[in-house]
């Protein structure tokens, strides 16, 4: 059975950090782009990170560059994003997603080319 699992959301200050694991079964991470989305309130669900499991290439939407980290342990089959100077603006629900196999290179943050995805997991910046 397939499954996205996602977990490490919370309560965070502004200012703070917080790391999220995307836990995959069913399926390997290996060969795949898995990327990081998040829906905020009232807005769309937005790609704002992604790696390539492959190259290890990563692709960052500009509202969180230089702020989050993308990474994958292929051996744990499981990925992570590490957010630092985390801002109220932050706050979603985060989703971790994975592409079909695809060959080692650009990785991919656009929803139409994930295939299997995590059901989120909240995070909340705020004093």
């Amino acid at each position: 059975q397939v499954r996205v699992v996602e977990s490490g959301g919370g309560l965070v200050q502004p200012g703070g950090s917080m790391t999220l694991s995307c836990a995959a079964s069913g399926f390997g991470l290996d060969y795949r782009s898995i990327g990081w989305f998040r829906q905020a309130p009232g807005k769309e669900r937005e790609g704002i990170s992604c790696i390539d499991s492959s190259s290890g290439n990563t692709d960052y939407a500009l509202s969180v560059t230089g702020r989050f980290t993308a990474s994958v342990h292929i051996a744990n089959n499981s990925a992570y994003l590490q957010m630092s100077n985390l801002e109220p603006e932050d706050t979603a629900v985060y989703y971790c997603a994975a592409s079909r196999p695809r060959l080692g290179g650009r990785c991919v943050r656009d929803s139409d080319d994930m295939i299997y995805w995590g059901e989120g997991t909240q995070v909340t910046v705020s004093s």
